[in-house]
């Protein structure tokens, strides 16, 4: 099996389709009686991912290309208003695919996590943070690591030290990261309950009494630097190295799959939107790992 784009499309879509047939409820609801489409869900998903990987931020773009290129791989192509009306409504399977997928490589069972949040802009004028669909979810918030303020989201990422998205959510810009954190190991408690001394990477906003000792209690080890006034913590010799991982995907979203162009307009169409790219990662990961790639998270072979 060979690393290419048109490779991972078709076995995206066998692999989708499988479990589409396995679990049919995975897909979204429709009526027994009526027209069926003409896209199946399998492809929507693999058309997707193949538009995150290719760098495809406008979906009539998008479409153009597919219509005039990908002919050879769809027997049936929608126009965007159909395909933004499919994705939107497929939020779910998208979350549960990214799943399928994550726990289908040898990376699920790494015992190191690194947790970090990235901004998810959502608009600049004032205008937009009055009039936008998305007031009241998104807000101002700050972003440390490149000293700008912004006005959207924040994308909370739990994963291995390879890239592979294990957990995840998409807060408002002011939410608490140790709050989100808890949420998303309490969202699934299989996460930490099936690995007893899992690893996590964290930085030094991820601290407190009783945060810590909820951790300790999901059979967690945090690793974190030690804030101003407090005494060294063990294991901050090996913190720097290892925190740069979580930059690195981070970096990945925002350069590779333009997590920050995403351009939805509504809490719907943002959220398919982070979704789609979060799966675009996890599937390139999955293809690299069943084809014996030297680097997994390389998404090179596949945006072009």
């Amino acid at each position: 099996m060979t690393n290419d784009l048109d490779t991972l499309a078709t076995a995206l879509y066998v692999r989708t389709d499988d479990l589409l047939k396995e679990a049919p409820d995975l897909a979204p609801w429709r009526p027994r009686v009526g027209i069926a489409p003409k896209l199946t869900d399998a492809e929507l998903v693999t058309l997707a991912v193949m538009q995150a990987l290719l760098g495809f931020t406008s979906e009539a773009r998008w479409m153009r290309h597919a219509h005039q290129h990908l002919g050879h791989l769809f027997r049936y192509l929608p126009r965007q208003p159909g395909y933004n009306k499919r994705l939107r409504r497929s939020a779910t399977m998208i979350t549960t695919m990214i799943r399928m997928l994550a726990v289908d490589t040898t990376l699920w069972s790494d015992d190191v996590w690194v947790v970090d949040s990235t901004p998810v802009e959502c608009g600049r004028s004032k205008d937009t943070t009055r009039r936008s669909d998305l007031a009241g979810w998104a807000q101002y918030g700050y972003c440390a690591s490149h000293s700008r303020y912004f006005w959207g989201l924040r994308l909370h990422l739990v994963c291995t030290l390879g890239g592979l998205p294990i957990g995840f959510a998409l807060t408002g810009a002011k939410a608490d990261e140790r709050q989100t954190l808890l949420g998303i190991l309490a969202a699934d408690p299989t996460l930490a309950g099936d690995r007893p001394g899992q690893t996590l990477i964290g930085d030094k906003h991820y601290y407190g009494k009783d945060f810590e000792r909820a951790l300790t209690e999901a059979g967690i080890d945090l690793l974190r630097p030690a804030r101003k006034g407090e005494t060294p913590r063990p294991g901050a010799h090996l913190f720097k190295p290892l925190r740069q991982t979580i930059e690195s995907i981070n970096q990945t979203f925002k350069g590779q799959l333009d997590l920050e162009r995403h351009g939805g307009h509504t809490p719907a169409g943002v959220a398919v939107r982070v979704l789609q790219r979060i799966l675009a990662l996890t599937a390139a990961i999955w293809h690299n790992d069943k084809t014996d790639a030297p680097v997994l998270r390389s998404l090179t072979a596949y945006d072009h």
